[in-house]
């Protein structure tokens, strides 16, 4: 086997995250965007002693697995939804199973198992059973049309075509293709698409060439509201040209219906309008300009065409003011399942001061609040901070704290200890140094919310090392049809008073 040998094999299992391990007559090769059960043709590209890594390039024979058509046109050139074919329930158990996968054996390598288990082990030769309650996984009460945010890119589909608006070739750089119909977010989001493009190209915007660094279109963020209906839409161009984007305002305002009030701030759902080409409303449209060479949605400066800057959603009974570029759960019904999970998890805090490090916007902490005493939030993002401020107040919660910094360097100058942790990380994880940190405190408990199990799994063995044992483990599925999962994990000390030094 060799770089640029092109072979066939069969998908024995995918890996998290999307590793597909393919058996061929030369070995095993690593292969991502592979459905367990398939036959498929592949090109290695990287060969490292034993390790081989392929890109495949055809699928010969479908899974077993896939039982379905596929729901969108982009499907398989997208790349984002590579597992729509297979039924959702065999997604689910999917996942699941990888997860298990990457965090058992930490458990076993831990020594914590049970101790039947581990007395067969001599006998049995296998390896011995983890001994933690595995609630099982989770999933969305919406499989299809539930993303609330989504981030389209400009571009062409081909050197020098025409100009387009949507997602990313897989596998390209450079190539965009053209969003008609998006099964996983809401026919909303498709309907707007069309409707800026269109208008683009009649004004014969030029985009923004990312080798050249020249050109005008670089990004369109929306984002809509899964309960109220209110929709956010953001162009993002660089500041090359000028030019008024008030007539697109007025044909982004037609799609909701004439007569739409979008500066109202009702974060109620309203009936769509008689004339509306939408079932949400459209109630802010801003231009925002970014001349950052990296190309990612951002912005220098922000100029509201019409509406207001923000939309509102509802979760558990909470109400939330959302901003552009606000952290929250892109799939808002999947949110209420993994926060009610996540809730379960905490328990009771009456009378404790609880930690909700990574707080984002504040949504578990609020959640939490009415059944603690007193609620501490830290998130680095500053707009995120002034975001979850704003919502306690909303939501009439006056025992909530949020602090903008680095968890690192913040709990060095809380001068409050918690009596419960509550930690959500970004999808790298717990940083080293604040993980010591946070194990110094010493907590009879917490819960750890991961958006990566990979990360889990790294900081699970610190934990573990540290005199925690891993008590019940569930999964959450926020993004149907992907390789992506939640895990919501509950930790307590095997001995909390020796800890405390009583």
């Amino acid at each position: 086997m060799k770089k640029g040998q092109i072979t066939e094999g069969v998908v024995e299992r995918v890996d998290f995250p999307n590793r597909g391990i393919v058996r061929t007559e030369e070995g095993r090769v690593v292969v991502k965007n592979a459905i367990p059960g398939q036959r498929i043709r592949l090109m290695i590209n990287k060969k490292r002693g034993n390790r081989a890594e392929g890109r495949l390039l055809e699928v010969l024979e479908p899974s077993p697995l896939e039982l379905r058509a596929p729901a969108c046109s982009l499907f398989p050139d997208c790349g984002g939804c590579m597992y729509q074919t297979m039924t959702y329930e065999e997604q689910l158990a999917m996942k699941s199973a990888q997860v298990r996968a990457l965090i058992e054996p930490v458990l076993v390598e831990a020594g914590q198992v049970r101790a039947s288990a581990a007395d067969g082990q001599a006998v049995s030769g296998e390896l011995p059973e983890p001994d933690y309650v595995f609630d099982g996984i989770k999933g969305s009460p919406r499989e299809f049309a539930y993303r609330n945010k989504m981030e389209f890119s400009f571009g062409d589909e081909y050197k020098d075509g025409p100009l387009v608006l949507g997602l990313h070739k897989k596998g390209s750089t450079y190539d965009v293709l053209q969003v008609t119909d998006c099964a996983i977010v809401h026919e909303d989001f498709n309907r707007i698409v069309r409707a800026v493009l269109e208008y683009c190209r009649a004004q014969r915007f030029s985009y923004y060439h990312k080798m050249s660094h020249q050109g005008y279109l670089r990004h369109l963020l929306v984002r809509r509201a899964e309960t109220t209906g209110e929709i956010l839409v953001c162009l993002v161009t660089t500041s090359q040209e000028q030019h008024d984007f008030a007539p697109l305002g007025e044909k982004l305002q037609a799609l909701s219906g004439y007569g739409s009030r979008p500066e109202e701030n009702s974060c109620r759902r309203e009936n769509p309008s008689p004339d509306s080409i939408l079932q949400g409303k459209i109630i802010g449209f801003l231009h925002m300009t970014n001349d950052s060479l990296a190309d990612v949605v951002r912005s220098d400066e922000s100029r509201l065409i019409f509406g207001r800057d923000h939309f509102c959603e509802t979760i558990l009974g909470l109400t939330f003011k959302i901003t552009p570029f606000s952290f929250f759960q892109t799939n808002s019904r999947g949110a209420e399942v993994l926060y009610s999970a996540a809730r379960d998890y905490v328990g009771s805090t009456k009378d404790m001061t609880v930690f909700d490090l990574y707080s984002g916007t504040g949504t578990i902490a609020q959640l939490i609040a009415p059944v603690a005493r007193r609620v501490i939030g830290v998130e680095i993002v500053e707009e995120a901070v002034e975001a979850a401020r704003g919502n306690a107040r909303r939501n009439g919660l006056t025992n909530c704290e949020f602090i903008a910094g680095d968890v690192l360097k913040v709990i060095d100058e809380l001068q409050e200890r918690p009596d419960f942790i509550i930690l959500d990380p970004p999808r790298d994880g717990i940083h080293p140094r604040a993980l010591a940190k946070i194990i110094d405190y010493g907590v009879e408990r917490l819960v750890y919310i991961s958006c990566k199990p990979t990360s889990l799994a790294r900081d699970l063995k610190l934990f573990l090392e540290s005199g925690y044992r891993l008590e019940r483990m569930t999964c959450v599925d926020l993004f149907c049809e992907t390789q992506h999962c939640e895990t919501i994990a509950m930790l307590s000390r095997r001995d909390p008073i020796a800890q405390s030094g009583e």
